[in-house]
């Protein structure tokens, strides 16, 4: 079975997993953090295992960093996590996304096409964003 290791953070949101990508500094575990203030369920930080699998891709957490996620300005945080959580959703940050984009954007993630949208994770809407993205 083929296992990426991707520069990312992935949280389980009702046991769907949405990607968090982006370039240091783009929001990854800021955003990461609201979202489990509004119930997600961090998967892992900074460092992704995406394995490959039918029919969605599965998130897995990076052995050594298990349960830890970086707190800018506070330090490392240690809290419970998920592991194989199906790939719902990628998401892009650093970049602003389209007024409406098209329903079918898709990226591919171990060989699956996988719907993403794009997004500042700075704003305020972004954790909802990402919600309703999942619907």
């Amino acid at each position: 079975m083929t296992t990426e290791l991707l520069h990312a953070t992935a949280v389980a949101i009702n046991g769907e997993g949405v990607l968090l990508l982006g370039p240091s500094g783009s929001g990854k575990s800021d955003l990461a953090l609201r979202l489990i203030d509004r119930g997600a369920v961090l998967i892992s930080d900074d460092g992704v295992l995406v394995e490959a699998h039918s029919p969605l891709p599965l998130l897995r957490t990076a052995p050594n960093i298990a349960g830890m996620i970086e707190m800018r300005g506070v330090g490392i945080l240690k809290m419970p996590f998920a592991d194989g959580v199906p790939l719902h959703l990628a998401v892009k940050l650093g970049i602003d996304g389209e007024r409406l984009p098209p329903e079918d954007q898709v990226m591919n993630i171990t060989g699956i096409d996988i719907r993403f949208i794009a997004l500042s994770a700075f704003e305020a809407s972004a954790p909802l964003k990402i919600e309703q993205a999942l619907h």
